[in-house]
């Protein structure tokens, strides 16, 4: 059985979040959200990616891989398809955004190594989820990581600007509040629909 639309959204928004509860794509969470602008950026880029790679990676593995018992394949096929379409972001923002482009600088290719692109459509096909439900878990989860991202920048770019103790300026207050952030959100998990 399906989850519903709903539970689906806060799972993957919340209870779920990829880079808060599962721990997932945490060099770009880290590595791209000192700035605001950037780390917005990124998350648009993660989203479409996320998004995108759900639809063709369920695609290829109900219509290529299943068909054919070659599920074994699964990570690799599922790898070149999501290289395939942060080339295809990478080029795009290249071209129409070049300030971006050079903001996330090496993030943006990494986008093919993240581990939460590629966590989402393994668990689309391990919770056996329809075409419906792994675009849209896809979606949201891609969504969940752009809603930590953002809100962590939102944060470090505060806490740039006040008085912070010599030991904890830099990254070892970014981990102490990524941390905090997690606790937040680990907060979600008793709320089911």
């Amino acid at each position: 059985m399906q989850p519903s639309i709903i539970s689906l959204l806060i799972a993957a928004l919340f209870t779920e979040n990829f880079v808060l509860v599962k721990f997932l794509g945490c060099c770009p969470f880290l590595g791209v959200s000192k700035k605001l602008d950037t780390a917005l950026g990124m998350g648009m880029a993660v989203t479409f990616v996320m998004a995108i790679a759900s639809l063709f990676t369920w695609c290829a593995n109900h219509f290529l891989l299943e068909p054919f018992g070659m599920e074994y394949l699964q990570t690799i096929v599922f790898i070149l398809i999501i290289a395939g379409l942060v080339q295809f972001v990478e080029m795009f923002v290249k071209k129409s955004m070049p300030s971006l482009y050079n903001a996330l600088g090496i993030y943006l290719p990494l986008i093919t190594t993240n581990c939460a692109v590629l966590g989402v459509t393994l668990l689309n096909v391990q919770n056996n989820y329809d075409f419906i439900h792994s675009v849209l878990y896809g979606t949201f989860a891609a969504l969940g990581f752009s809603l930590a991202i953002i809100l962590f920048a939102g944060i470090r770019e505060s806490i740039s600007e006040k008085e912070v103790p010599q030991c904890f300026r830099g990254f070892p207050i970014a981990l102490v509040t990524a941390g905090l952030m997690a606790i937040a959100f680990l907060g979600f998990s008793g709320f089911s629909i």
